[in-house]
């Protein structure tokens, strides 16, 4: 009997083919053959929300192929990945296929070893039609409200703007983060402290705790400095000892979020990068003499569940590597939060025989430090907590206030054995790369008196902080946390928000909403408030689980939401504001030529402030936002010359091609030029000067202001200084991926001492 298996990738068909005798062939379709068409809404809302599906533009050639084997096969097994999308991948093979083969079955793969994949052959199954339908369902959602609140967008706003049923939600958090920092108000506050030394022993510095029995509330200067003087005549006696054995406990094993937002926070991938790798991990990698091997299981979970054997390998390395003290008398079982998948494991690895060092030879750097992250949590959750032993100390002084210092000293590693300090997302367990060692505290007596030395008591003024802007870890915990997507779309959402709708702009790794974000997200919220609302998000989620149980039908979800957010998008075409004619006011702002208001309104590449007074006043200016997140014209930049067609001065402008000189009376006055350097052309034989230009994508470069006369031109930024090995008369400042160097485009001189100082900005015709 000739079975064939149908995978998505070539890499997961490889390391199958290995497990498998004669009789089986492995094929790879290369993800989903077929989808909703790409121009067209493809959804029939008369017809119970059918979709239109089409086969994805080059997979014919994959469908002929899978057809021809199906066709001399006498079984055909559909093995795509054991999620909803994986299922959806199954049915749409299986459509093709049955035509001229009918014999087809489901298998579903958690991990891709030899054991797993012969036990999952033994017990092949139906496709499962509530998984599929919780699928094309969630399919359906994004079509409806991707294709049908776009347009609005397009029309309102600018053309090729995107909305989203999920990813919407997401620039939303975002965005009221970012008005959270704005609103906030620090409050001034003052720490306190004193150096206090026991007979012969260090000294210790003690934080101020109380104040008549009461937490500390000094918020100004006069008040700290009154305190101060007061204790520094002080003396003071220990009042107490406080000393209690703490443990830590070891996290769970990873599931999809928190193993994208410790890849995060100590390695620095973006959740796409650790899906990539982790994919990789999953499908096998080739291990020399071993060929390919998969070494953890299925990456897209939202269950901590083990399955008994791994535990019990877990246990038994743990026994065998480090000791029975480490291990724990039972098993540690973890519990998964509310209508997880439990059908999957947790991310663990599928055989502790490789271990992290054994293969990392045959891992790229990233990928090994992403399976060591895997396995150390793996192995690290099978043991026993690690014990601290916490001492806290009060000093209570002659002038009543009490100060204290607390201490921790490690007196049991436990799962830190295997568990490198700091890696975990668990919130109460912020481990410390320092040596524990370094918080012992010096002995102390009760009603033990303390010298009070330099530098005795300290004052320093304090603010209250705003809420810290969203990191990709923290984004994708906040996600989680309230039910907004599941593992499976954390990484598609933050890259469709960040690279593809440009909502989002990341600095530092924290996430800024750009002022299209903003503006976009305010006119949804006002349009569409139930499809932007986080609650209502989160209960679609539910919906879409409960189709997946069978416990509801996946029309049923779509007539309920299509219900209301059809009337929404009719009230949207009328109501929402429309910035590319009127746009919205700004409070606040007036026009500094007819003293009318200003509105932000929408360019085809930016947006910009204009007049209310139009066509009557066309002013329009560039804007920026202050600290407190108002909106503030963008004063023009004056140059010290006329200009030479009205002898009005001339200024420094923000246009669609980036910076350049106009005329002040413009639009009267249409004189402009670009934004000179100051330094000569590149080419000896010319005259001219460098001057800094955009193409229609908005990347800047710098070309010669005799174009097109004179070709020169540079995507790198010319600096005015000589060459020092050649004497060309100036340098250029070139990006590269492991930092910025300075490089002279004639001889081929490089110093690596980074960017130059950038010389005064000159204007010329």
């Amino acid at each position: 009997m000739s079975t064939l298996i149908i995978v998505e990738s070539p890499a997961k068909a490889r390391t199958i083919q290995k497990y498998l005798g004669d009789g089986f062939e492995v094929q790879a379709s290369m993800g989903h053959i077929r989808d909703l068409p790409p121009r067209e809404l493809g959804v029939d809302l008369d017809a119970g929300f059918e979709p239109q599906y089409v086969t994805i533009r080059g997979k014919g050639k994959i469908i002929k192929e899978i057809r021809a084997a199906s066709k001399k096969a006498d079984q055909v097994l559909l093995a795509p990945d054991p999620d909803r999308e994986g299922e959806a991948i199954a049915w749409h093979i299986a459509e093709e296929v049955r035509p001229v083969n009918d014999n087809i079955q489901r298998v579903l793969f958690h991990e891709i070893t030899k054991k797993a994949i012969g036990k999952a052959l033994e017990a092949p199954f139906d496709l499962d039609m509530d998984r599929f339908n919780a699928q094309q369902a969630r399919r359906v959602l994004d079509r409806l409200v991707g294709y049908l609140v776009s347009p609005i967008l397009w029309k309102k706003v600018r053309r090729g703007l995107s909305a989203g049923r999920v990813q919407s939600v997401a620039v939303r958090l975002i965005v009221e983060r970012e008005e959270q920092i704005e609103a906030f108000d620090p409050v001034e506050y003052w720490d306190i402290t004193a150096t206090l030394q026991g007979e012969g022993r260090r000294p210790v510095v003690f934080k101020l705790a109380k104040v008549d029995g009461k937490k500390p509330q000094i918020n100004n200067e006069k008040d700290a400095l009154a305190l101060k003087q007061a204790l520094e005549s002080s003396t003071f006696d220990v009042s107490n000892i406080d000393r209690k054995e703490v443990k830590r406990r070891p996290s769970a094993p990873y599931i999809t979020s928190t193993l994208q937002q410790d890849a995060s926070r100590m390695l620095r991938f973006t959740s796409t990068r650790t899906m990539q790798l982790a994919q990789r991990l999953y499908e096998g990698v080739e291990l020399g003499a071993d060929g390919p091997v998969a070494l953890i299981t299925y990456m897209r979970t939202d269950s901590v569940r083990l399955a008994d054997e791994a535990v019990n390998g877990a246990r038994n390395f743990v026994s065998e590597n480090y000791g029975s003290e480490y291990l724990p008398e039972k098993p540690v079982f973890y519990r998964s939060k509310k209508r997880a998948q439990e059908a999957h494991e947790a991310i663990r690895p599928t055989s502790l025989e490789y271990t992290p060092e054994r293969v990392r030879a045959h891992l790229t750097p990233e990928m090994f430090s992403l399976y060591r992250l895997i396995w150390t949590r793996f192995i690290a959750c099978q043991m026993v907590p690690s014990i601290y032993e916490q001492t806290t100390v009060t000093a209570t002084s002659s002038a009543g206030p009490d100060f204290s210092v607390q201490g921790r000293i490690l007196r049991f590693d436990g799962y830190r054995k295997a568990l490198d300090a700091g890696r975990t997302t668990n919130p109460d367990e912020q481990e410390s790369n320092e040596d524990p060692t370094k918080a012992l505290l010096p002995e102390f007596y009760d009603d033990e008196n303390l010298k009070l030395v330099d530098p005795r008591i300290t004052c320093e003024q304090q603010f209250t902080k705003p809420p810290a802007r969203f990191t990709e870890a923290t984004l994708i915990r906040t996600m989680e946390e309230q039910g907004i997507g599941r593992p499976s779309t954390y990484a598609s959402i933050i890259r469709t928000i960040t690279d593809k709708a440009n909502y989002v702009s990341r600095v530092k790794g924290s996430f800024h909403p750009t002022e299209l974000g903003r503006l976009v997200t305010q006119l949804l919220i006002g349009s569409f408030p139930e499809v932007l609302n986080v609650t209502f998000t989160a209960n679609m989620e539910d919906q879409l689980d409960k189709v997946e149980e069978g416990e509801e039908s996946w029309n049923n979800v779509l007539e309920l939401f299509f219900g209301q957010f059809s009337k929404a998008l009719d009230n949207a075409e009328e109501t929402m504001a429309n910035l590319r004619r009127e746009g919205v006011p700004v409070p606040g702002v007036d026009c500094e030529k007819c003293d009318s208001s200003m509105a932000l309104k929408a360019g085809s590449r930016d947006l910009y402030l204009a007049c209310t007074n139009y066509p009557d006043c066309s002013n329009m200016t560039s804007f920026k936002r202050t600290i407190k997140g108002t909106i503030e014209v963008i004063k023009p930049e004056g140059l010290d010359r006329n200009c030479p067609d009205c002898e009005a001065q001339l200024v420094i402008r923000e246009g669609r091609f980036g910076r350049f000189v106009s005329c002040t009376t413009y639009p009267e006055c249409k004189f402009t030029e670009s934004l000179g350097t100051g330094i000569k052309c590149g080419k000896k034989e010319c005259a001219g000067e460098l001057v800094e230009k955009r193409t229609r994508k908005g990347k800047v470069f710098y070309a010669c202001n005799k174009y097109p006369d004179c070709d020169f031109a540079s995507w790198d930024r010319p600096i005015n200084q000589e060459c020092p090995e050649c004497k060309h008369h100036f340098l250029l400042e070139k990006t590269r991926k492991r930092g910025t160097v300075i490089a002279c485009g004639e001889c081929g001189y490089t110093s690596n001492q980074g960017p130059a100082e950038k010389s005064p900005q000159q204007n010329t015709a």
